[in-house]
């Protein structure tokens, strides 16, 4: 899925077909965003006036790329998980036997299909940490584009955690579900005070 153009992928996106869906699209602006802040890296590099940065700068370019590699895995990773989930809304549950098999085959599908976007929400949270480095150390020049990829990572967090919810909501497990709430609310609280904090930064300095 990965290797499709984005105009292939996006009429995927807009089809009937459940994948790609809102989770692939979460993890596309998480990578959107943090390879956002690898052009920022890749731009201040090598400046003289960043130099006393230079090597701190790479190897924060260096961890946004492998990054945005991540958040691109989980876009075939989220598709894949809801295969089972699928194939388990299509069993029959017309006698007693069959309802218990579907209801089993659900709450086992469920599992993985939060997992996915519970993962894209944590690694936005860690692509937002590298956004603010970058916001605070690299090329002013391109501060605009380290608030661009801010507010992706932003939107591909709100967007996962939209994800997690609709599974949690079908999840029997109390236990399970309290689990990924907890992971959820760590990671909405910590994203969100990151990512904005770094919008606010830039606007305060690229206000006119």
């Amino acid at each position: 899925m990965i290797d499709q153009t984005y105009t292939q992928w996006l009429s995927a996106l807009a089809s009937p077909s459940p994948t790609p869906g809102g989770g692939g699209a979460a993890a596309l602006m998480g990578a959107i965003g943090v390879s956002l802040g690898a052009m920022v890296g890749s731009l201040t590099a090598g400046k003289k006036k960043y130099a006393d940065v230079e090597e701190e700068i790479l190897q924060l370019t260096a961890q946004a790329k492998a990054l945005s590699e991540k958040l691109q895995s989980m876009i075939e990773a989220d598709a894949q998980a809801f295969l089972p989930l699928s194939d388990a809304y299509r069993m029959a549950a017309d006698t007693p036997a069959g309802a218990a098999q579907k209801e089993e085959a659900l709450q086992a599908a469920l599992l993985g299909a939060t997992e996915v976007p519970l993962a894209i929400a944590e690694l936005c949270v860690e692509a937002a940490k590298l956004l603010q480095q970058f916001a605070d150390k690299g090329s002013r020049l391109a501060l605009s584009d380290a608030g661009c990829g801010a507010a992706c990572c932003l939107a591909a967090l709100e967007s996962a955690k939209l994800n997690v919810y609709i599974n949690l909501r079908l999840m029997k497990d109390e236990e399970k579900k309290q689990g990924y709430l907890r992971r959820l609310s760590k990671a909405l609280q910590t994203g969100r005070q990151l990512t904005n904090a770094v919008s606010e930064a830039v606007e305060r300095e690229l206000m006119p």
